[in-house]
């Protein structure tokens, strides 16, 4: 099994057709105007209309428009058909419009309509708690795992070469900061994860996805006590990390404007899909769009 990036007709093909295939299966929360803004990131800087703006590979756009007291007035997206025409199409597509911050129509220019190299939702929600969500990545446990493998008397600890000297740039998938055994490591925490809400914090709506590169844990119980606020997130950060030694990543736990990779959407820089998976055993070759030429 070979990871690479998906070329610009695989991107194409795969949302024009497997992509609507899932959406049924996406999660209740994630609507066209639930999540308070949708994201796309390019492979390649795109202008927008003004001059003076800087070209963008980075894209939020709200799913609302909202009057002076943040309160919702119209939304952007009619339904979630049209959340996929802008992630198919995101510059003739944007819901700016022809608002001069909007991409620009690559009608008038020589570059080509961007592709999405990946598609985000916003955590923070309109109807219901902010989403509560934690990562694990597989570059993480990479890393860890370097610095025990790496003697102490190497000098040179940085990322590059920890992972260099400790064989991971050269194990499968060759060139990533991991190897295949470090992502499957990463599902088998989500679901030790999973195991430690529903046993001891008695979550009943659980639900782990693979990101790409690791997994995406979610808690989806409303805490009633405190909404899972930002001071109850950085406790159950706490938790994770020192008490049931889960290594996630603290700063998507606790930051509401955070954004995650959307359930089904594709990680573009390794062909795969992202989505919700029911066993630590899951092959991630199994994700593999069908768009993809091996």
């Amino acid at each position: 099994m070979t990871w690479r990036q998906a070329t610009r007709e695989e991107i194409y093909a795969y949302y024009a057709e497997e992509f609507p295939r899932y959406l049924d299966d996406l999660p209740e929360f994630i609507t066209a105007n639930g999540p308070k803004q949708y994201a796309v990131a390019f492979r390649e800087s795109h202008p927008v209309r003004k001059d003076e703006v800087p070209d963008k590979d980075f894209i939020r756009r709200d799913t609302w428009q909202t009057d002076a007291s943040g309160d919702r007035t119209t939304p952007e997206f009619d339904d979630f058909e049209d959340v996929v025409e802008f992630i198919r199409h995101p510059a003739r597509n944007d819901p700016l419009g022809r608002s001069e911050f909007a991409l620009a129509d690559p009608e008038v220019l020589e570059q080509p309509d961007p592709r999405p190299d990946a598609v985000y939702y916003a955590l923070d929600h309109w109807e219901r708690p902010w989403v509560l969500l934690v990562d694990i990545d597989a570059k993480e446990i990479a890393r860890a795992r370097a610095d025990e493998m790496v003697s102490a008397d190497v000098d040179d600890r940085d990322d590059d070469a920890l992972l260099d000297a400790a064989g991971i740039l050269d194990a499968a998938p060759e060139g990533y900061p991991y190897a295949f055994e470090d992502v499957d490591r990463a599902i088998e925490y989500g679901f030790e994860l999973r195991d430690i809400f529903e046993d001891d914090f008695d979550a009943e709506e659980t639900m782990v996805v693979y990101s790409g590169q690791g997994v995406h844990v979610y808690l989806l119980d409303t805490d009633p006590a405190h909404r899972y606020d930002e001071q109850s997130r950085e406790v159950l950060n706490d938790l994770l990390l020192e008490t049931y030694d889960i290594p996630i990543d603290p700063v998507v736990t606790a930051d509401r404007r955070r954004v995650a990779r959307l359930p089904y959407s594709l990680h573009a820089d390794v062909c795969s899909i992202v989505q919700p998976i029911e066993s630590p055993a899951f092959d991630v070759r199994s994700a593999t769009p069908e768009v993809i030429d091996e």
